[in-house]
């Protein structure tokens, strides 16, 4: 079937779905002013320095400052020699696709030799904000075009690799070091190979214009500033993927149709007729069926069609895949089994990973094979998918255990980032403490506070079923609050103290210590004159009046009674009598 690419806008939101074959292999979204800035160039300041990590902080005018590596820092601020010409492993490598190091070359100054706080720079965004982390940028400037890549600060020409023919490669090397500015450099990229020489120097002479115009917007700003943004989402695509292989591009908005027709015009007049609006009345995704295809592959099992499945997991560290032999169970052996499981599912990985955009570490868990000769072929069918992918990945062999670890480029959020927010109750872990766990935790939480509680504050009791918890200060001549009313001897607590003056109050420990004390029992329990009276300790946490007359009034709520109703019962002692 055709590879196709799909565009729809919808207000400021403009999606677009890079078809292969039928199936959405990739979709892009960008929402306005919550786009990237990959491949802007800013006059950036430099507001701090850290050469214990060897990079320094760079205000460029977004919402957090940039991160800047030593080893992202190239000649304009380093005197040594030009870079030796040499071959381009990936000739479609823009500054999206491109690897800052991370480190500093071999010889490079340390970044407070290179760098100061408060001087100006001009600087180039390698990697999207992701998270709480600022942009990734270098200084390493590279202006893609549709035939080349311009590298205005590095002396390099360098050709694509998969123009293999030697007499077309030296061709494309003389024509590009006779025409580029002395100090710069070119990368040639494969769609030149059989291009008409007056197209690539139309190419190189619109990079070179772009960049007098970007030096000239230094000249005039001060920091921090835009000094140049690259284009939208979808004339991005059109420069980087649209090719001959691709069958047509249909376009839902007439401005954005009339962008690209205008584009093609200038860089690739003999495909312009393969741009169409879309003029029916069913939003263009649905008549593709790409929104069927989003719903089922965002979710974090992915099923096979043999019966398998993945789990997709993502950890702040890496992404986790997992392969589920599932409702298969094969016809001949295990490991004939697990051989067409795992095949299966490193063609659905690889598709995953460009369909969400997930980069960074990635650990794949294939499942378990015996057989070295079965890991290796399992290996390969990986490194074959992956060839169709745009974004530079790195793969391990599979060890023994079934494990792959790789790598793939990240320059902005994956998808599933993008469209979706941290869940509110769960914090992004999928899941919740259960009801009766949570109902231990309050238990818990009321002893805790309860032994906080100093003498006189109010504090809420935990009633004991089989014993009651009030432990009421009083002595032998002094009268319960239980022993009148309908509900006497029926209170199984709260209970709460207020004094008369409504200024200070005392609640009833929860204290287990306090349970086991020797309580006084209710009068229709069995209470005599030879019951023994509440020991010091209980009585004590009562003395809490400010004078002798003050008046402390207790208060309970029967538990027993079906409504609302409130038994009172007080009991009045003076501090003389309970001295």
């Amino acid at each position: 079937m055709a590879n196709e690419i799909i565009v729809n806008r919808t207000g400021r939101e403009t999606r677009l779905a890079l078809m292969e074959h039928g199936h959405l292999a990739e979709l892009h979204i960008d929402r306005g002013e919550k786009g990237g800035v990959v491949g802007n160039v800013y006059l950036g300041r430099v507001v701090r320095v850290l050469p214990g990590m060897q990079a320094a902080f760079v205000e460029i005018g977004l919402e957090r400052a940039a991160f800047l590596y030593a080893g992202d820092i190239y000649p304009q601020f380093v005197e040594e020699g030009g870079i030796e010409d040499k071959d381009v492993d990936d000739p479609e490598m823009t500054v999206a696709e491109a690897t800052p190091s991370s480190r500093p070359r071999t010889g490079h100054p340390p970044i407070q030799d290179l760098v100061r706080e408060g001087q100006e720079i001009m600087v180039q965004v390698a990697k999207d904000p992701i998270g709480t982390k600022g942009a990734r940028i270098t200084t390493h400037i590279t202006l893609p075009g549709r035939y080349m890549v311009f590298m205005p600060t590095v002396d390099h020409v360098g050709i694509s690799r998969r123009i293999d023919r030697d007499k077309e490669r030296r061709k494309l090397r003389e024509f590009v070091e006779k025409h580029r500015p002395k100090g710069a450099g070119f990368i040639v990229r494969t769609v030149c190979q059989g291009k008409p020489l007056s197209a690539i120097k139309q190419d190189m002479d619109y990079l070179i214009a772009t960049w007098e115009k970007i030096q000239k917007a230094r000249a005039e700003s001060r920091a921090p500033k835009c000094l140049h943004a690259d284009h939208g989402l979808v004339l991005r695509v059109v420069r980087d993927a649209f090719n001959e292989d691709v069958d047509r591009m249909v376009i839902d908005d007439r401005e954005v149709f009339q962008r690209v027709q205008a584009f093609m015009a200038d860089f690739m007049p003999n495909l312009k007729d393969r741009v169409q609006l879309y003029r029916g009345k069913e939003p263009i995704f649905d008549t593709f069926g790409i929104e069927t295809e989003i719903s089922r592959s965002l979710g974090r099992k992915v099923w096979l069609k043999s019966g398998g499945y993945l789990v997709i997991d993502h950890a702040e560290a890496l992404t986790a895949i997992d392969v589920n032999s599932g409702k298969f169970v094969g016809s001949s052996s295990l490991e004939e089994t697990t051989l067409a499981i795992n095949l299966e599912a490193a063609k659905e990985i690889v598709y995953q990973l460009r369909l969400r955009n997930i980069g960074g570490l990635i650990i794949l868990d294939f499942i378990d094979m015996e057989k070295a000769a079965n890991r290796e072929r399992v290996y390969r069918a990986l490194e074959e998918e992956l060839r169709n992918d745009r974004a530079r990945t790195n793969v391990l062999k599979i060890s023994d255990l079934g494990l792959v670890e790789m790598t793939r480029k990240r320059v902005q959020e994956n998808l599933v980032q993008s469209i979706s927010e941290t869940c509110l109750y769960c914090d992004g872990r999928g899941s919740t403490r259960s009801r009766t766990t949570v109902v231990y935790d309050i238990l818990r939480e009321i002893q805790r506070e309860a032994l906080r509680s100093p003498s006189g504050n109010t504090s809420t009791s935990t009633p004991t079923p089989s014993s009651p918890t009030c432990s009421t200060a009083r002595n032998s001549t002094a009268s319960t609050p239980w022993s009148s009313g309908s509900n006497a001897g029926s209170w199984s607590g709260p209970w709460a103290a207020t004094t008369s003056s409504g200024t200070r109050s005392t609640a009833v420990e929860p204290d287990s210590a306090i349970a086991r004390r020797r309580l006084p029992l209710p009068l229709s329990a069995g209470r005599g004159p030879d019951t023994p009276a509440p020991d010091v300790d209980s009585r004590s946490q009562y003395r809490n009046s400010s004078s002798p007359s003050e008046t402390v009034t207790m208060t309970r709520v029967s538990s027993r009674t079906a409504g609302s109703s409130v038994s009172q019962a007080s009991a009045t002692r003076s501090a003389a009598s309970a001295s």
